[in-house]
């Protein structure tokens, strides 16, 4: 595992897991069987002793396609839902324009804490067998005024459209501790602040395996590209602070957990402390939300919703790689011990053995008044699970991801405690949860082998994809008794011996991410 510098004295946290061990899921204990029955007949390719990797498709590749025309209001966007009153209205204005339409209520039964009803509706202006046909309605309709898209039916899951025909690429690693004695590790690569490829990761690193982790920040009005959108821990040190309360992947060095985390830290100078409110991420600027200190519009996780705050202090470690983000507000240097060594403007280098805490607002304030040349500093951290037990952290390493997908052996799909499902924004789940796409997702039997699932997606004629629900239900049919969901979409990678092994949808092909999870080859081989 690669990381550049320490967290000094005091921020270190000794990873094991604290408390007892999550409840196992009510099932008869059994010989593990070598091969999981809805995978037995797929080819499978030992990548390693203990790891073997086995590639078929779920549904019918050769069943009939179906396309679709959604429509909305102009301007608007296809992939929104619509109040019922508009949906209604636009469906009789596209009668009248000669396109037969209706409006579709859209649910979610099956998504833990979605309220019942609707999400919101969608217009759809006829359904056809071939492309050509639906692109050419789409084409009239937004001459005539409309915004129109035509869309393979497939991207719906069943319970959306029972007749839409489904064809998902999926990748199936099973990983069995009682064979494989190599290291399962992540890393963010050569710097946290830099995105790169999973395939370069894993040949940087040896890995046998590797596959995307992550949510990571994007674009540079999210925060700094490549920094993880919630908690990253790489080699037992804390080098980006949780989306409180949302699930995350814990590799301890043993047998790796699924948990709800929560992170604090505090720096204190003269008897007086405060929070710190972010460790290497864009002061103000907290992406997936789930922060402290009176983040707006809420400390809640919401997934891809970037939340503000303009008092916070932020601490930055020498694993950023790059020069801290320029701005307003006041910058400390500290040595190795957390002596402060200077004050400075925003925007310098984080040396190697030292640190740097950034201020802005009240927070630069805090550091001016009580963070004096020569004071020493003491900053402390603690990860809590959702019982409020603390999680050390060791030599572990800890991804972010979300939703949690089963839970004690029962499909439990929770995008409202993780932020997927947002109330004032419900249709999000739609188009991000419920509708088929490229998925990664991890579970764990009962067996303690691990099951990691990649499903290639938005490739029409090739594979749709899953949705969250239809992925959870079948690492349940695998045997997984705990599961989550890590960075999909484009993001999605599979490498095997540091080479492509699936399909991204990115039209360019691979995707630099922000970390990624490696399976190293036991040691001396």
């Amino acid at each position: 595992m690669r990381v550049a510098g320490l967290i000094a004295a005091g921020v270190a946290v000794s990873v094991c897991w604290a408390g007892p061990p999550p409840p196992a899921a009510a099932v008869p204990q059994a010989a593990a069987d070598p091969v999981p029955a809805p995978i037995r007949d797929w080819p499978g390719e030992e990548v390693a002793e203990g790891i073997t990797l086995y590639r078929g498709t779920l549904g019918d590749p050769s069943g009939p396609g179906r396309w679709a025309v959604t429509v909305t209001e102009p301007g608007g966007k296809p992939d929104r839902l619509l109040t019922r009153d508009a949906a209604t209205a636009l469906a009789r204005r596209l009668d009248r324009a000669g396109a037969e339409a209706t409006a579709e209520p859209i649910g979610a039964p099956g998504y833990a804490g979605v309220p019942r009803g609707p999400l919101g509706w969608r217009v759809r202006a006829g359904v056809f067998r071939e492309r050509a046909a639906a692109q050419a309605l789409a084409d009239r309709l937004t001459r005539a005024g409309f915004t129109a898209v035509a869309e393979s039916a497939r991207q719906d899951p069943v319970e959306l459209d029972p007749y839409g025909g489904h064809s998902a690429v999926v990748h199936v690693a099973v990983i069995d501790p009682a064979r494989y004695t190599g290291e399962i590790t992540a890393t963010y690569g050569r710097a946290l602040a830099r995105r790169e490829t999973t395939t370069a990761m894993a040949r940087d690193g040896g890995a046998v395996l590797a596959v995307n982790a992550g949510y990571f920040v994007m674009h540079d009005r999210d925060g700094l590209p490549g920094v993880p959108a919630g908690i990253g821990v790489y080699d037992g040190r804390l080098e980006s602070l949780a989306t409180n309360g949302r699930a995350a992947l814990l590799l301890p060095g043993g047998r790796p957990r699924i948990a709800r985390l929560t992170t604090e830290l505090t720096v204190a100078a003269g008897g007086r402390s405060r929070e710190i409110d972010g460790v290497n991420r864009s002061p103000g600027l907290i992406r997936n939300c789930g922060g402290v200190g009176g983040d707006s519009p809420t400390e809640e996780p919401r997934h891809d919703v970037t939340c503000t705050d303009p008092s916070e202090i932020v601490l930055f470690t020498p694993a950023l790689g790059r020069k801290t983000p320029a701005g307003k507000g006041v910058e400390v240097v500290l040595d190795g011990d957390g002596r402060v060594i200077r004050h400075r403007t925003r925007g310098g280098p984080v040396p190697a053995g030292r640190r740097v805490l950034a201020g802005i607002g009240e927070g630069a304030g805090w550091l001016t008044t009580h963070a004096k040349p020569g004071a020493r500093l003491k900053i402390r951290q603690r990860v809590l699970d959702e019982d409020g037990r603390p999680v050390a952290l060791g030599r572990g390493d800890v991804v972010n991801g979300g939703p949690e997908l089963i839970r004690d052996g029962r499909i439990h799909v929770d995008v409202a405690t993780d932020g997927v499902y947002r109330p004032e924004e419900p249709d999000f789940l739609y188009r991000w949860g419920i509708r088929r796409g490229p998925r990664v997702m991890l579970g764990i039997d009962r067996h303690d082998r691990l099951i990691l699932l990649v499903a290639d997606g938005r490739r029409p004629g090739y594979s749709d994809g899953l949705s969250l629900l239809e992925g959870a239900r079948f690492l349940r049919k695998l045997g997984a008794v705990e599961a989550i969901n890590l960075d999909g979409g484009g993001s999605v990678t599979l490498a095997v011996h540091g080479e492509l092994a699936n399909r991204p949808s990115d039209a360019k092909g691979e995707r630099t991410v922000g970390d990624a999870i490696l399976f190293l080859p036991p040691a001396g081989r």
